[in-house]
């Protein structure tokens, strides 16, 4: 799966360039930390997976940054919890 990037956000676009999915996030902590803020996905494209590839794709994106990833919205809370993987991330302070 394609995201493209801009201003601390992770978005997927159909084919006609409207919003199919994203994810925000924040930094705080002198860019130390990503705070997930928010996580779309349209009706119609849910069930698919798209949102848990956004949590993943900051996760990674903090990994190869060196950066925690403090996820405040429910959903990316749920992965965090769910995906042990993730513990290593996650600034919960």
């Amino acid at each position: 799966m394609e995201f493209l990037e801009e201003n601390n956000r992770f978005y997927q676009l159909d084919d006609d360039q409207k919003l199919i999915a994203e994810i925000r996030f924040d930094t705080i902590k002198d860019n130390q930390v990503l705070v997930i803020e928010h996580t779309f996905t349209r009706p119609d494209f849910r069930g698919q997976g798209i949102a848990a590839e956004l949590v993943k794709k900051v996760v990674d994106f903090a990994i190869e940054n060196h950066q925690q990833v403090q996820p405040l919205c429910s959903y990316a809370k749920k992965e965090f919890i769910k995906n042990k993987d993730y513990q290593k991330v996650w600034y919960n302070h």
